[in-house]
């Protein structure tokens, strides 16, 4: 085996990747002045499928729901992701909704 080359990145929190999002992934976000803000495609799972929380600087999200079987074999699905919020926001305003379609949005006042 050779040495272990070291990845390096340019990426600064301004998108999340989020797997399950129509497309490339890429989450649109909204961090102005006044709000910030993520909407994440959730439409696989049920409101009690969904976890969010807050560790510290991060927040955590899982979904997951059990496997179930249809014509073509089993299904689960299951997505963990943390990521690092914007330092100038008010974690006691932070919120989770999960709209009709499916779209978690998870929004904060700026401090």
């Amino acid at each position: 085996m050779g040495d272990v080359i070291q990845t390096g990145h340019d990426w600064v929190g301004a998108q999340w990747d989020w797997p399950l999002q129509q497309n490339d992934g890429v989450v649109k976000m909204i961090n102005n002045k006044e709000k910030f803000e993520v909407g994440l495609d959730c439409q696989y799972f049920a409101p009690k499928e969904i976890e969010v929380r807050v560790n510290g600087e991060n927040i955590q999200i899982h979904a997951r729901h059990e496997s179930r079987s249809d014509e073509l074999g089993e299904i689960l699905r299951e997505v963990n992701r943390t990521y690092r919020l914007p330092q100038d926001i008010d974690i006691l305003s932070l919120k989770s909704h999960l709209s009709s379609r499916g779209i978690l949005t998870i929004s904060a006042k700026k401090k």
